[in-house]
Parts: structure tokens; C-alpha cells; sequence
């Protein structure tokens, strides 16, 4: 039998619901109560509707002798309240309440689709280039930060609903973000390996690394989820003396090695000209002795009948040489192709034809040769 199956005639129902444009947690209070001053703001009458809008979460809250109790309503929802929908509550509720007295009960909205946005700005603290650390730079930063709340469930865990405030709730974020943001900021010219005098340039980057990390901690922290942190500014106070001396140090450092990369270059360049200058003396070389030898074989193509004569000359000097040697070691006497070791007319007209032979075919090769070099190369 559902406890509110019989509403007195006498009493008047409640439609619960939240009506609020902006909110992320609003208890909801009977209309023409106050809320905190009344006797009746947690009386839930018999009959009374709930009405729960598409990412809002409804929470009935049930204080017992045994703790704090909830029953969870996510929408869309839109019933008159019964026990098949609310487990706790048909726990709590006897039928000694059917049609009786209301039961006591705080109603809870959560708004799960409201972004949050709260803007931060971390005023000037000092931050060190990892290079030179005898220098601190004042650094500002300034940005927004958008949150909602995604696991209500976890969110309830961290947070008293009959106490919670938006604003404190905004406040607490704020300061939460200006640690993680300060702390990221701080160790950004370390952690990335840039000069601190750029910072500013480095914004993306450090950008994504906060809204990793504040995204973790506030999670942790406070159970809402980072949608996106937008860093607006890191701002440098260059009037500072620090950020004046770090300026100095590493102007002095940027000429010093400006001036040490173009003399590296100058002697780059001095050697890839001598280098290129002694391949080029070596081409010419080596072009020039082609050419020499190419002509070379050209003149004595050209002259070929004149080679031949040349080495049947050698030959025939050869030849006479040893005529001139035939006296000696007795060989004196005429050998006409007998015995002997006299002079030999048969051996000495054999060798004379040897000679215009060798001549000819001496000939007849270098001509072959000087054919084969004036030729056209064809591709293969």
C-alpha cells in the first residue's frame, strides 16, 4: 500500500522543483516559506509532485538516529512522489504517517549541465631563470577557469549541502587555482628549458600543462570537473631590477655566442671553398692528362705509315747491329744455310721479314686503338 495512496482532503501538496536560472546547489523550500525560518521547510506533505529538469539531480536528504540518509533523482523526472521511487524513504516511512503528518525531508537541486566560470589572477611573485638564479623576476598571471559537476555522488562526499554557499565555493576554487597556477608558473623555465625573459611567448604550453594539473587536483580536491583554463596573460614587470639585470646577463651571453656562431661559419665556410678549390685543381689535372694522351694517339693515328716505318727501322737497326757483331767469337766465315758459325744470309733475310711484320702489326694495332678512342660513346 503506497503512503501516498490516500492524501488528506484537508492538507495541500507541493510541487518540488527548482525554478532557478543559475545555480549549482539550491535547497528548495515550500512556496511562501523562508528558507532557514520556518517550521515547515523540510515538511514533504502526501501527494506532492517532484519535478526534476534534464541535467539536474534531485536529493532528498533524511536525517536518522543512524546517520544522514539520501535517495537520488536524476532527471528528466516528473511523478507524484512514491516509495517505489525513493528506496530510503520507504524504509524511514511506517504506515502510521499514511495520510498523517508530512515527513521530514531536505531537497537538494544539483545543477549537472551549469558551467562555473571564476576568473583568477595570481599577482607578481618572483620567478628564476634556471641559468641564473641570483635573479628574481616579478611574474603576474591572470585567467579564467570553467568547472561543473559531473559525479554528484563524490561531489555530496566533499561538501555540506545544508551549508554549502556558490560564492565560498568560488572563493575556495579561486585560491586553489592561484597555488596550482603559481606553482606551474614558477617552474615553468625549468620544467620546458626556456629563458624566463620569453615566458610570455610560452603561454600555450603552460596553458595546457595547468589545465592538466588544476584539472587533477580540483577533481581530487573538490569534486567538480575542469571544462577548460584559459590563461589570459603572464605578465613580466620589466620596470623590476631583476628582470633589468637578467636582461644584462643575457644580452652579454646572446652577443658572445651570436659572435662565436659566425666565426664557426666564416671557418665553415673558408674550408668548403678550399676543399671545392682543390677537387676543381684535381679535375683539371686529370682532364688535362686525358686530353694529353688523347692527342697523343691522335697524332700517331694520324700518322700511322710513318709509325710503321719507325719500328721497321728498329728492327733493321737491330738487324745490322748484329751484322756488325759477326767477326767476333770466330764467326767470320759465310754460312750460306750449312753448318757453321759464319754468317748466314738465310737467317739474316728471315729476320729482316720478321722485322716488317712486327712492324706491320705494331702498326696495325695502334691504328685499331685510335679507332676504338675517336669513336662516339653510345649509352648501353
Amino acid at each position: 500500500m503506497s503512503i501516498f495512496s490516500k492524501p488528506r482532503a484537508d492538507g495541500f501538496m507541493d510541487e518540488i522543483r527548482c525554478d532557478e536560472s543559475s545555480y549549482l546547489i539550491w535547497k528548495w523550500h515550500p512556496n511562501g516559506s523562508q528558507q532557514d525560518n520556518n517550521n515547515r521547510e523540510n515538511a514533504i506533505r502526501w501527494g506532492s509532485s517532484l519535478r526534476v529538469k534534464d541535467g539536474e539531480v534531485a536529493v532528498f536528504v533524511y536525517k536518522q538516529q543512524n546517520g544522514t540518509m539520501q535517495d537520488f533523482i536524476v532527471g528528466p523526472f516528473d511523478q507524484i512522489i512514491k516509495t517505489e521511487n525513493f528506496p530510503i524513504l520507504a524504509s524511514i516511512v511506517g504506515l502510521a504517517y499514511d495520510g498523517g503528518t508530512p515527513f521530514q525531508a531536505e531537497v537538494y537541486f544539483i545543477n549537472l549541465a551549469q558551467i562555473i566560470q571564476v576568473k583568477f589572477g595570481v599577482p607578481f611573485f618572483d620567478v628564476y631563470d634556471p641559468r641564473f638564479l641570483d635573479f628574481g623576476v616579478p611574474v603576474a598571471v591572470r585567467g579564467t577557469i570553467s568547472f561543473k559537476i559531473s559525479d554528484y555522488r563524490e561531489f555530496i562526499k566533499l561538501h555540506r549541502l545544508n551549508a554549502f554557499n556558490l560564492a565560498d565555493f568560488q572563493a575556495q576554487v579561486k585560491d586553489a587555482v592561484n597555488r596550482y597556477v603559481k606553482d606551474t608558473v614558477a617552474n615553468a623555465p625549468a620544467a620546458h628549458n626556456i629563458p624566463l625573459i620569453q615566458i610570455e611567448t610560452k603561454v600555450s604550453q603552460i596553458n595546457d600543462v595547468i589545465e592538466l594539473d588544476i584539472g587533477e587536483r580540483l577533481r581530487e580536491t573538490f569534486g567538480v570537473d575542469v571544462s577548460g583554463v584559459d590563461i589570459g596573460s603572464i605578465e613580466i614587470d620589466k620596470t623590476s631590477e631583476g628582470y633589468r639585470s637578467l636582461m644584462g646577463v643575457t644580452r652579454d651571453i646572446a652577443a658572445a655566442t651570436t659572435q662565436a656562431e659566425a666565426e664557426a661559419r666564416i671557418k665553415d665556410i673558408a674550408a668548403k671553398q678550399r676543399i671545392e678549390a682543390e677537387n676543381y685543381e684535381e679535375t683539371l689535372r686529370i682532364q688535362r692528362e686525358e686530353g694529353q694522351y688523347a692527342q697523343h694517339k691522335q697524332t700517331q693515328s694520324s700518322n700511322i705509315g710513318a709509325f710503321q716505318v719507325e719500328k721497321q727501322a728498329e728492327v733493321g737497326i737491330a738487324g745490322a747491329e748484329s751484322l756488325g757483331q759477326m767477326g767476333s767469337n770466330g764467326a767470320g766465315d759465310v754460312n750460306l744455310g750449312g753448318g757453321g758459325d759464319g754468317f748466314n744470309m738465310a737467317a739474316m733475310m728471315a729476320s729482316m721479314a720478321v722485322g716488317g711484320a712486327v712492324g706491320q702489326n705494331i702498326a696495325g694495332s695502334m691504328n685499331n686503338i685510335m679507332q676504338g678512342v675517336n669513336q662516339p660513346m653510345h649509352p648501353s
